[in-house]
């Protein structure tokens, strides 16, 4: 098969989610003896043609300009490349605004698979007239995609329910088992292993930030709170802003190395994930993979993650209670059964596979 990602800010990864996914699944295809090439805007640092064997197409981008105009300048210019080209498979990953464009695949024999990420339009950082832009763009990649992909179940669930469809199927992220943690990279934070509480994830409102920090406060917790994320952001701004009384609450920005987020999540007293309107998230598997005894936001996505293997907050009073009882009885057991996850469900081999046989099974209808 010849398949094609669209819809990221290129490989190798610097940035997310959908970038890590075309990393890691065009590995496992290449070997698996197809060809695969990735789109990739023209201001990504990697200028060459080739990465590890996989096709790289340099297309003009100004996201980093224009921001949401940029954006739509590049999904077009990547669609009309993509259309032309002989691809079996053009594998969307997300659908804002690119499914705008969907219509230019009566140009291809190429069948449309998308990848419908989280549930875009909840997300409060944007405003009634982007909400209903971006629900615009969910119907359009409802109705022009050949197949759709769900990372979750609780997502699949949504598309059945809200658009009576059978051609979607649950394929979630992978991750993989981290096992080498170098407790010198604590050094860095003046922190000791299990003494402190974390969390890691972009500093938006549906992320929970708020409610987690203000729980730790009411806990009156002496431990310190460490907090990963990128501080540009109004958001951030704010947050900074409101807990600046409290020393023990460190924003010490956006880390990139893998090895110590994975060594500062295995050694957190808690690991704490608020994302609440994504599907299955990518930092949240990486938590489990790292030995994390995770502290999550009540919501069907992160329980069809996690089952029953973590401890669910509603509120700040529920984080104040989970901080200050300190039960360490169950870390053996929910960091046991997350990995197990990990290995049987959540591995970026089975990940490929999975998409492989929907890939089949689109080009064989």
């Amino acid at each position: 098969m010849k398949i094609a990602i669209l819809g990221t800010r290129g490989i190798p990864n610097n940035y997310g989610g959908f970038e890590q996914s075309a990393e890691k699944l065009s590995i496992y295809w290449l070997k698996a003896g197809h060809k695969v090439t990735v789109y990739n805007p023209d201001y990504h640092p990697y200028k060459k043609s080739e990465w590890n064997e996989v096709e790289i197409i340099h297309i003009f981008s100004r996201e980093d300009k224009l921001g949401l105009w940029g954006t739509f300048i590049y999904d077009y210019l990547c669609l009309k490349d993509a259309v032309n080209k002989d691809f079996d498979i053009i594998l969307n990953l997300g659908y804002v605004p690119s499914s705008l464009f969907f219509g230019l695949k009566n140009k291809t024999k190429a069948k449309f698979v998308t990848n419908m990420d989280g549930l875009e339009w909840k997300r409060t950082k944007w405003n009634k007239l982007l909400k209903k832009f971006i629900k615009f763009c969910e119907n359009k990649a409802v109705n022009l995609s050949d197949y759709l992909i769900a990372d979750n179940q609780g997502i699949k669930d949504y598309y059945i329910n809200s658009y009576n469809i059978k051609n979607i199927s649950f394929i979630p992220y992978g991750a993989e088992l981290f096992n080498n943690p170098n407790v010198k990279f604590l050094e860095e934070f003046d922190i000791e292993p299990y003494s402190y509480y974390i969390l890691i994830a972009r500093l938006e409102p549906e992320n929970n930030i708020e409610t987690i920090l203000e729980g730790y406060v009411m806990s009156k917790s002496n431990k310190p709170f460490i907090v990963v994320g990128g501080l540009k952001n109004k958001y951030a701004k704010y947050l900074i802003n409101k807990f600046k009384s409290n020393k023990n609450i460190k924003f010490v920005g956006g880390i990139y190395d893998y090895n110590k987020l994975s060594t500062l999540r295995w050694y957190a007293k808690f690991y704490f994930h608020g994302h609440s309107v994504g599907g299955t998230n990518p930092s949240l598997l990486e938590a489990m993979a790292s030995n994390a005894y995770i502290v999550a936001h009540n919501n069907i996505f992160n329980k069809n993650v996690l089952g029953d293997d973590a401890f669910f907050f509603n509120n700040s009073k529920d984080i104040s209670t989970i901080i200050s009882k300190d039960d360490d009885s169950y870390r053996e057991k929910f960091i046991e059964r997350n990995r197990k996850k990990i290995k049987d469900i959540y591995n970026w081999e089975k990940v490929s596979k999975e998409y492989v046989k929907v890939f089949k099974e689109v080009l064989n209808k």
